[in-house]
């Protein structure tokens, strides 16, 4: 049997290694437009600023290694041209321009994705870059290393965007960002996002959401970026990172047939044409939470494809391909933000009925050293299903993103997560974990222990027949005031004494910091006869979902 992969990356270099490992006497080729293959492109802005400082660590194979260890064919510098599926046969052209017709028994289309077309006037003239690959990443050191720029600008608050903002600030430049978007990282909630944009401004970057470049003006001394407000934005270089775009040229041009939003494939990753398979950021993949399919642009999903598609291309199709729930986790400088499954646009927009619940824990036990707080919000629907969750925080966040992505994707409940038993020690977890405390949080909503008010309801909420009752002590509202209209004030320890002030016929909305006393003073309320709401993770969340932190300034 004879294999060709087109593209050398995550998908096509995990397939390759498996194929050989399934079939010692299968011909493997490989074939690669750009000058590496199998390397980490997830860690080339960590190279820039010098936290990974040798390049060869981002290079796992090369086509000498590839020949030596596992005998595939590499071609580098190869560019697929074409496809003649009637023939079986895919057509080459290598750096110099000569053409190989390469015909193949089975092919496996890796070409992954390219950066989203931004064009901006007379950025051809300046110093612009994006980051995809080990070129790319070479473009931007030798060009801080030669002209020492001050001031950098990143656009595009996405994962590479931020690492970029991140890793460029260690090399010691200034750094702007800016974001079309209201904040940054789309596939969390404004409320969690919140939390980024403060450690962004804690760190000295300047953000400047919902703005676009227009143009580049002047480039000497310094270029200026005017934006689509009219102000002027200075800086020294331009880093684009504004996400990418699916690689489905070839296979438009071969008559595959396309989905929605990238190549087609069935279960098996077989595309419309039984022969050739697909995976990576090319397809689309089915998520099963809102039924349909979606992109996925994350290298472990692309390297599980890779390894089904090999098995199917030597075994049959046998194993079908589940899906994606879109598991994402990023760095951005101390803080980790990790999401998995739907946020509250998606299943807006899929038409589909939720609840969410947030919760602020410590990564571990309080009482033991450098305990960090965590942040967590749930999305499950009228029934307990988990369909969603995101967390920030600075310790932690990992392994408990993990632990309820293993959930959603075995379709658990929130009422299972109340019944996990997971590690604790001092050191590593409380005794009751933040998984298991968001799943009290979401139990109680469910069983209308207590109703929960949304930051957006309490920021747009204008009912004169609706209180919020601030239940923090007195030294803590001083310090940091719930700044909305209808606001009454009893601390918690005094409201049991104090109900005689309150009009059973108002509605309250209790108010603390993080909403736990909150629901304590809820359900004193409510058991005194009085209709009562609790505020969704407290004044801090309304506080950071309204860009109303201290050091937060947005445009």
């Amino acid at each position: 049997m004879k294999i060709v992969i087109i593209g050398g990356v995550a998908g096509g270099a995990t397939a390759a290694a498996r194929l050989r490992r399934l079939d010692e006497h299968a011909r493997i080729i490989m074939v690669e437009r750009g000058d590496y293959v199998s390397f980490a492109n997830c860690g080339l802005p960590y190279h820039i600023g010098g936290t990974i400082g040798e390049k060869d660590r981002l290079i796992f194979e090369t086509p000498e290694s590839f020949r030596e260890k596992l005998n595939v064919e590499v071609r580098i510098q190869t560019e697929a041209i074409a496809i003649h599926t009637s023939k079986k046969e895919v057509i080459l052209r290598s750096s110099d321009g000569s053409i190989v017709i390469e015909p193949y028994d089975k092919l496996l289309l890796a070409p992954g994705a390219r950066p989203y077309p931004l064009k901006i006037l007379g950025a051809e003239r300046a110093p612009v870059f994006s980051l995809r690959t080990i070129p790319d990443m070479e473009q931007i050191m030798t060009y801080i290393d030669t002209y020492d720029p001050k001031k950098a600008t990143i656009v595009g608050g996405g994962f590479i965007g931020l690492e970029m903002v991140e890793n460029l600030v260690v090399r010691g430049l200034d750094v702007d960002l800016v974001e079309l978007s209201d904040q940054v990282l789309i596939q969390m909630d404004p409320e969690m996002a919140g939390w980024i944009h403060q450690h962004l401004a804690d760190q000295g970057v300047q953000l400047h959401l919902s703005q676009s470049i227009e143009r580049v003006g002047a480039i000497h001394p310094r270029m200026r970026l005017l934006m689509n407000d009219g102000s002027n934005l200075e800086t020294d270089m331009l880093v684009l990172a504004t996400g990418v775009v699916p690689e489905t040229k070839l296979a438009v041009g071969a008559g595959l047939i396309m989905g929605k939003v990238g190549i087609q494939v069935n279960e098996f990753l077989q595309t419309s044409d039984p022969d050739i398979y697909a995976v990576g950021d090319a397809i689309e993949v089915w998520n099963p939470l809102i039924q349909a399919p979606v992109l996925t642009p994350l290298a472990g999903p692309a390297n599980r494809q890779a390894r089904l598609a090999a098995d199917h291309m030597i075994q049959g199709n046998q194993n079908a391909y589940e899906g994606g729930i879109g598991t994402s986790i990023t760095k951005v400088f101390e803080l980790a933000a990790a999401s998995v499954g739907l946020n509250e646009r998606r299943l807006k927009s899929a038409g589909r009925p939720f609840l969410s619940s947030i919760t602020h824990s410590n990564s571990h036990a309080g009482y033991y050293p450098e305990a960090l707080p965590m942040i967590i919000k749930l999305l499950f629907d009228p029934e307990g299903r988990i369909l969603g969750a995101q967390i920030v925080g600075m310790d932690g966040v990992d392994k408990r993103i993990d632990v309820l992505a293993a959930m959603i994707k075995m379709g658990h409940s929130v009422s299972d997560l109340c019944q996990l038993e997971l590690a604790y020690a001092p050191p590593f977890g409380s005794a009751k974990d933040p998984v298991n405390i968001a799943g009290y949080v979401a139990q109680n909503i469910l069983q209308r222990q207590m109703e929960p008010f949304s930051w957006r309801e309490a920021n747009d909420m204008n009912d004169p027949n609706a209180f919020f009752l601030d239940v923090r002590t007195i030294e803590e509202q001083t310090i940091n005031p719930f700044e909305k209209a209808n606001t009454l004030s009893i601390p918690l320890h005094e409201l049991r004494g104090r109900l005689h002030e309150l009009d059973r016929s108002k509605t309250y909305i209790t108010v603390c910091q993080i909403g736990q006393r909150g629901y304590l003073a809820c359900r004193i309320l409510i058991q005194n006869g009085f209709s009562a709401k609790n505020l969704s993770g407290g004044v801090k969340t309304f506080q950071y979902a309204t860009n109303k932190g201290d050091s937060i300034h947005p445009d």
